[in-house]
């Protein structure tokens, strides 16, 4: 789902961005995106802008911070990552929905 062009750029940004943060592991988990940008309920352009540094409005950022800590749990509990899209938007659905 990431391009490795875009994993070396989304790794020249920088780390301390909360956006970069939550890029570097939604691509870790293998998380489009797109269903990203359904979850937080925003628009896909805005997801992309925070990977690559963009400012996170405050109205998002607990949000943003709840979503990260279920993918890290979920990364350890060997929930994550998953291998196709179909895959991510089902565990998207199935999983993240209902807690965020």
């Amino acid at each position: 789902m990431y391009t490795e062009r875009y994993l070396r750029d989304l790794y020249s940004f920088n780390e301390k961005r909360l956006g970069v943060q939550l890029g570097r592991l939604c691509a870790s988990a293998n998380l489009p995106p797109s269903e990203i940008a359904k979850v937080l309920n925003v628009s896909r352009m805005t997801v992309y802008n925070w990977f690559r540094g963009g400012a996170v409005r405050s109205k998002n950022v607990d949000r943003i911070e709840v979503f990260m800590r279920l993918v890290e749990d979920s990364i350890q509990d060997k929930k994550l990552p998953v291998q196709t899209y179909k895959e991510a938007k089902l565990f998207i659905k199935d999983y993240m929905l209902g807690k965020l």
